[in-house]
């Protein structure tokens, strides 16, 4: 553990450029051809250094959360009054029931931990993207890149071999999402897991997918054994054709990967399930109750806070659904941006917590630090500069760990 002092634990390193086209370019060749959007940089050429200490911190906090998220899971496995707690439909319940679950660490073999690490490195969990996280290209090709060029250590440049690894062992014969060639972002992602996978692997069009009587088949009819998709489970209960794919999971005609189960670790609900336990002293031993009462914040189906919080849907994303409410409890902040999905699934409720403010060229942002865990191993950062929250217009900012 590191012991906290008035050290801050990051700094701003590098200036931007002057020929940011040539270095988009390059990224583009590297995979990574959405470092500027709709003509706006996403991308940030500067980087943000860590302390070496509150890195160190960062992996064991994902490590040991991590574990706890698993045990909790299997806690919620079967039991359809916590189904309803957290918010799955259900629709999905009999799926869940029936699949298997997977082995220790690897009921989601592709996740991301988002986390708010004040100025003086303290460190608090806000969520787990253990469904369908993006960032995966920014974190794995342009970050080390990056912190290459700014002379920064990249813990980073393990996330291929891992990935290799989990697509190994769940042999996916075909990765999708949305909109396929299209959507710069999401196409690549899957690409460059794809490419990172060492697999043969094709990738298609979610939308051009349908089912046929359990089997679920591309656009020219052929049939998907196995299968990597950047689609919210929680959309099987409201897209025309979700009941008939939660059917070809649970007659183990498809096999889904990341596996139907990722939907428990996915729901915001797991936050407050696991607090209410820490709460009642039920389930977790001592070191686990330690890490939660360190890492975690005070989260609850209902706003039972006198001073500050946050309001989230459990299946929110991009910062859509999001709300912050000041010390009295009056509303402060609302996203604008994302899909407010708090209409069809329940909210959460969180107590608010210190994100580190950074100054770049292009401002005075607020810093959400990502820590993915591929095949059950946290292994690398993935920064996003924002305002109080961070959404989907936020930028990307390579985030390294200081050489000394």
């Amino acid at each position: 553990m590191t012991t906290r002092g008035q050290q801050q634990a990051f700094e701003v390193v590098g200036n931007p450029g002057e020929n940011r086209e040539a270095l988009v370019a390059e990224l583009a060749e590297l995979g990574f051809t959405w470092a500027d959007l709709e003509g706006e940089p996403y991308w940030i050429d500067q980087a943000v250094a860590m302390r070496r200490e509150v890195y160190e911190e960062l992996e064991e906090a994902a490590s040991r959360l991590w574990r706890i998220f698993d045990r909790a899971c299997r806690f919620v496995h079967g039991r359809h009054d916590l189904y309803a707690m957290l918010g799955i439909p259900e629709l999905l319940w009999p799926t869940l029931d029936a699949i298997e679950l997977e082995g220790e660490g690897v009921i989601s073999r592709y996740a991301r931990f988002d986390f708010a690490i004040s100025d003086e490195g303290i460190i608090q969990l806000l969520e787990l993207n253990a469904d369908t996280p993006t960032g995966y290209a920014e974190a794995a090709v342009a970050t080390p890149w990056q912190c290459e060029r700014l002379s920064l250590e990249s813990p980073n440049v393990q996330m291929p071999a891992l990935v290799a690894a989990a697509w190994e062992e769940e042999q996916p014969d075909t990765a999708a999402c949305a909109a396929y060639g299209e959507h710069l972002e999401d196409s690549g992602t899957i690409d460059m897991l794809v490419k990172h996978s060492g697999q043969s692997v094709d990738c298609v069009d979610l939308l051009e997918l349908w089912v046929d009587e359990g089997v679920l088949r591309k656009k020219d009819g052929q049939a998907i054994d196995r299968i990597f998709a950047l689609y919210p489970k929680e959309w099987m209960a409201i897209d025309e054709g979700g009941e008939a794919l939660a059917y070809a999971i649970e007659s183990g005609q498809l096999q889904l990967f990341n596996s139907v189960h990722s939907i428990i670790l996915q729901s915001k609900g797991m936050m407050a399930l696991i607090w209410g336990l820490y709460e009642l002293n039920m389930l977790f031993n001592a070191e686990e109750r330690s890490a939660i009462e360190r890492y975690m914040l005070p989260t609850y189906n209902k706003a039972l806070f006198d001073g500050s919080y946050v309001s989230k849907s459990m299946f929110g994303r991009e910062g859509g659904s999001v709300v912050l409410y000041d010390e009295d409890g009056q509303m402060e902040v609302k996203d604008e941006d994302g899909f407010d999905t708090s209409s069809l699934f329940p909210r959460v409720y969180q107590k608010r917590a210190e994100l580190a403010k950074i100054e770049l060229e292009a401002g005075q942002f607020s810093l959400l630090t990502g820590m993915f865990v591929i095949n059950g191993v946290p292994c690398g950062m993935l920064g996003r500069a924002g305002g109080l929250i961070t959404g989907n217009t936020s930028h990307f900012v390579a985030i390294g760990v200081k050489a000394s």
